[in-house]
């Protein structure tokens, strides 16, 4: 079974996903700020990463603006989770943004509210290939 990790702060955002994608199959763990989920990244070893790209904190606890993208790039350039990939959860939708969004590393994103989810599932299959 396939493991996904979701770093996201939102609670009804964290149900919703995990209820949807533990039915479809998931196994899901859940971070809820940059920290502990670069630290579950490293120790659970999750087949992909979704990542909500307005945490309040960064990777160093503190109050950060681009938390999600400076996390993106932390697991980027640590050896043990460069190869993850990640899919940015985010409400921007200009291209400046998606610009910015791969220039932190992630492999994709997936525009919020995620409706219709079909696109998210259709993602997260396209990411893990085989591992399914």
């Amino acid at each position: 079974m396939p493991h996904i990790l979701l770093i996201e702060d939102d609670a009804d955002n964290i149900s919703l996903l995990t209820r949807l994608l533990e039915h479809h199959g998931y196994q899901m763990s859940v971070a809820d700020h940059a920290s502990d989920g670069l630290e579950k990244a490293r120790t659970l070893g999750p087949d992909l990463i979704l990542m909500d790209l307005e945490l309040p904190e960064g990777p160093d606890g503190q109050p950060d603006p681009n938390a999600g993208l400076n996390a993106t790039r932390a697991l980027k350039a640590d050896a043990a989770t460069a190869s993850i990939p990640v899919i940015a959860l985010t409400a921007h939708t200009m291209a400046q943004h998606h610009e910015r969004i791969a220039s932190a590393g992630c492999d994709d994103f997936q525009e919020k509210p995620i409706f219709p989810f079909q696109s998210l599932l259709d993602k997260i299959s396209q990411h893990l290939g085989p591992k399914q």
